[in-house]
């Protein structure tokens, strides 16, 4: 996976610094580890501003603005804090783009509604965010991995279909 993570973050990369954008994560139950993929590149300070590992409710809140209510009526593991967590980061470590994690990587936590291995990740803009829900329980190291993984993934899809369909644009 590590290897895996490298080829995507080069991607990423390319795509990133090349169109002068930046990026940043916001992380709950990946703790840091989607922000140590992008920075597997050197150069990476170029366009990574940071992450902001939003283990509790309390930082969601007080660091990316999650509100309150929804954290209370819904708890962190639903698309809508996910992408709250990317509007947030993207507000708060002032960049184009970020990416969130919030989930239950287990191997304890996991409810009837919400079971282990549930993770939901988003990436975006301040307006414009898509989202993925995982939902294989592995073991703990495996659904993080998978959370890192896939996350990369989704991200290097969006800014290739966000930055293409805007340079086509611009040449029309």
């Amino acid at each position: 996976m590590v290897f895996e993570n490298k080829i995507l973050s080069r991607e990423i990369s390319s795509f990133i610094w090349e169109k002068g954008k930046t990026m940043g994560t916001a992380e709950s139950c990946t703790g840091g580890r989607i922000a140590e993929a992008i920075i597997l590149m050197p150069g990476a300070s170029n366009y990574f501003k940071g992450s902001i590992v939003s283990y509790t409710n309390e930082i969601k809140e007080k660091l990316l603005g999650v509100d309150h209510d929804l954290l209370e009526e819904k708890t962190a593991v639903c698309e809508e804090v996910a992408i709250a967590m990317v509007k947030g980061a993207v507000k708060a470590l002032n960049v184009d783009y970020a990416i969130s994690a919030t989930g239950i990587a287990g191997p304890g936590g996991g409810t009837a509604e919400n079971p282990v291995g549930t993770i939901w990740i988003a990436c975006g803009s301040a307006d414009d965010v898509v989202t993925m829900k995982l939902e294989e329980d592995e073991g703990r190291d495996m659904n993080l991995a998978n959370a890192t993984s896939k996350s990369l993934h989704l991200f290097l899809d969006y800014i290739k279909e966000r930055l293409e369909d805007k340079e086509e644009a611009e040449e029309k």
